[in-house]
């Protein structure tokens, strides 16, 4: 099965108990349909996933809904503070 690699990252990841997880690329056209999947497939994460993420598609930072392919890699970073 062809599938999108999702990694989790800092806060995140502590807080979906979970490090990466295999998305099957036809769940995943685009960015916005794997989130839409994440929330669906794993309803306890909701409020995690909907709070500002850093989104970025093989290694690079998007803004906007991006199409993917299958074997991309995506990561979500929670917003970053510090002073």
């Amino acid at each position: 099965m062809k599938t999108v690699q999702l990694k989790f990252f800092a806060r995140l990841r502590e807080q979906l108990g979970i490090a990466e997880i295999a998305i099957p690329a036809d769940q995943a056209p685009n960015l916005d349909s794997l989130m839409n999947w994440l929330q669906t497939q794993h309803p306890h994460w909701r409020e995690a996933l909907e709070q500002p993420l850093t989104r970025a598609v093989n290694e690079e930072v998007v803004n906007d809904n991006v199409d993917l392919n299958p074997g991309d890699q995506v990561a979500l970073f929670p917003p970053v503070t510090g002073g």
